[in-house]
Formats: structure tokens, sequence, C-alpha cells
């Protein structure tokens, strides 16, 4: 099971890789959007904004997200650790129930180049 370092590192490199990005992914990302994501093997949640091209002001807290965000992640530790590290593809993982993103109807439209 990955462990909170870990995620939490994965989540840093995945804004990384964001603001790295250019053409259409690079315009997906400077959405400005409040953004979750819950790990449920860790019972935990990190909190953030999509503001920019990068994921910032992440904050950790235990248990479900404590407010609705605009963009809502649901997976475990170890599938957010594979899919930024690029062991886990995002629409098989989503096709399959194992990844939960939940979104406005835009937001998606936008979203699918990053994913």
């Amino acid at each position: 099971m990955a462990s909170t370092e870990e995620c939490r590192a994965a989540l840093e490199q995945l804004s990384r890789n964001m603001a790295g990005s250019d053409g259409d992914v690079r315009k997906a990302a400077a959405l400005d959007r409040s953004l979750t994501c819950h790990l449920t093997d860790l019972g935990l949640t990190f909190s953030g904004r999509l503001r920019g091209g990068r994921i910032v002001d992440v904050v950790e807290t235990p248990g479900p997200p404590p407010a609705k965000a605009d963009i809502r992640l649901t997976m475990t530790g170890d599938d957010l650790v594979d899919m930024v590290g690029g062991r886990l593809n995002f629409a098989s993982a989503w096709a399959s129930g194992r990844v939960r993103l939940e979104a406005g109807f835009r937001d998606l439209l936008r979203l699918r180049t990053l994913l």
C-alpha cells in the first residue's frame, strides 16, 4: 500500500507534469478549480486548487472530502502512484471503476485532454 508521503509526492509530480505541458494539455490544465483526491485505502483526502496549470495549496485531511470540490477524484493510493508513474491508464481505470472522477460537464470536456 502506498504511503501518505508517496501519494503527496505523486500529486506534486502530477503538478510538475501539468506545468511542463504544452498545447491542448496546457490549455486544459489552466483551469481554476477546487480539487479533491480522496484515497480510500488511506482514509484521507488531499484538497487543493488547480490554478495556472499546477495543483496548489494542497492540504491533507483525514476522512472523506470536507467540502464538495469542483473536481473530485476517488481512488486508492496505489492507483494514484501508478497513474502518475505511467503504470496505470486513467481511462481503463475509470472505465473499470477503480478511479472515480466527478466534475461539471464543461470541466470534464476540458479535462479529457489531461486524461
